[in-house]
């Protein structure tokens, strides 16, 4: 096992076969600070829209979609219980004009802030062609999962879940329908619950392997038949809700599972591979669909989060992984680029860099990488290549410059296919909306907004 020194204290990558090379003791392409390179050198990017929330309703989570079916998207702030269970307690729909279309529940309960996935989201879930807005919330001391009508707010139905369960709602296909019908709850950390459409509880795992479970369920069908799998923490589940493997000496990894990618599919489980990040544990791993670890790079304070995957840099075969390592210290976040094989190629130090998202900007192919803190853009070079414009309307305060509080998102803002770029506060008070106007049309089929199951991990 080979030693490199990272950026905090001494980190080692842990090869589990023979075929995958070691990290290098720097990164292979580059190490830039986002505090190095002046602004003034780089383009300015304006909004293209703002939306300044509503005063009283006004949330931090933040989710897009179309609303009415009428081709244009709406935005959706959130506001959540401060208690441990921060179920929803008030939700604000604002057309893209900022004018508000709709109200729901009671924005005195809740406050305006995010630290986690709240249980707000918008989905067609009965497949009529027009988007509801589910979210999870508690009233007459039990817990309820709503689904509110799109356009309206007006409740559709509810159904009670389990008290502690609102942590947040994932959608998922697990009985094979011809799309997603089936949603997952959870508590924070040690139990979820699986209900069809209708409100039937179809089974529930605690403590999966023993283990934590992850902030947000991933569903993903690696075996291609039609039904989700669903990494549920240190454990991979069937749709059935039976174990299908256990990540090997799971027990032994501490903290819990932060996030978890599909890396690659195969036509054999040992040809898969999906990215896990340990909370706790200090690591990155690149992990097999029987839960072997291929490759780890571990290190101590070295706390990977959250995961984009795609095509970053120039030259280099396959994909790349994305990563934040936040919590160094104020100004000494980095954001690494990896490859498939585990060799670090680059990292970008940040102000903080526990937002980021990969968006293809500039008509080349490549993804470019945009940080949340410091609005700004690299390429898979290392170039800081546009900074994100966030004129304040009148009377709103500026978010923190010395404290989390930007987050960026992407997503199809315009209907055109391309991903457009988000950018908003923490506190929510203003959303920002920036299109994309030189990258190209999504080859696969994009929802007009943010993904279904949005979240910030």
């Amino acid at each position: 096992m080979k030693k490199y020194y990272a950026w905090m204290g001494i980190a080692a990558i842990v090869v589990f076969t023979s075929t995958i090379s070691e990290a290098a003791e720097k990164p292979k392409l580059f190490s830039v600070a986002v505090q190095d390179i002046p602004n003034e050198k780089v383009p300015l990017v304006k909004p293209w829209k703002t939306i300044i929330l509503d005063k009283e309703y006004r949330g931090a989570w933040v989710v897009a979609g179309d609303l009415t079916g009428d081709g244009n998207v709406e935005i959706v702030a959130a506001r959540a219980s401060k208690s441990p269970d921060h179920y929803v307690t008030a939700v604000v729909a604002h057309k893209l004009d900022g004018s508000v279309l709709w109200r729901w529940g009671d924005p005195k309960r809740g406050i305006n802030y995010l630290g986690y996935d709240v249980a707000c989201q918008i989905y067609d879930w009965d497949g009529d062609g027009k988007n509801e807005v589910v979210l999870s919330t508690r009233q007459n001391e039990k817990t309820w999962l709503v689904e509110l009508d799109g356009a309206t707010g007006a409740e559709k139905r509810r159904f009670e879940i389990p008290n502690h369960s609102a942590d947040c709602i994932t959608f998922c296909n697990l009985t094979g329908n011809a799309r997603p019908t089936d949603v997952l709850v959870k508590t924070r950390y040690t139990q979820i619950w699986a209900y069809n459409r209708d409100g039937k509880q179809l089974w529930s795992s605690k403590n999966p392997a023993g283990c934590q479970t992850a902030h947000q369920v991933r569903p993903m069908d690696v075996d291609g038949d039609g039904r989700d799998e669903l990494v549920v923490g240190y454990a991979m589940l069937n749709a059935d809700g039976t174990s299908r493997w256990d990540l090997h000496n799971a027990r032994n990894m501490g903290g819990h599972l932060d996030c978890a990618r599909l890396m690659r599919g195969g036509k054999t489980p040992e040809e898969r591979r999906i990215i896990f990040t340990f909370c706790g544990g200090n690591r990155i791993a690149s992990v097999d669909d029987t839960g072997k670890m291929i490759w780890s790079i571990a290190g101590a304070g070295l706390h990977y989060e959250s995961v984009d995957i795609g095509n970053v840099c120039p030259g280099e075969s396959g994909k790349q992984i994305v990563v934040d390592i936040p919590y160094a210290g104020w100004g000494k976040c980095p954001i690494q680029v990896i490859s498939e094989q585990g060799e670090v190629l680059g990292q970008i130090f940040c102000t903080y860099n526990r937002f980021h998202r990969l968006v293809e900007w500039t008509g080349d192919d490549y993804q470019e990488i945009i940080v949340g803190q410091d609005r700004c853009m690299f390429d898979g070079k290392g170039r800081k290549i546009a900074l994100f414009d966030m004129p304040l309307p009148p009377g709103e305060r500026p978010p923190s410059s010395t404290r989390e509080s930007i987050i960026c998102a992407v997503g199809d803002m315009t209907g055109n296919g391309v991903i457009d770029i988000i950018y908003y506060t923490v506190p929510g008070t203003v959303v920002y909306i920036y299109k994309n106007t030189n990258g190209k049309k999504s080859e696969d089929k994009v929802p007009l907004g943010t993904e279904m199951n949005f979240t910030l991990y």
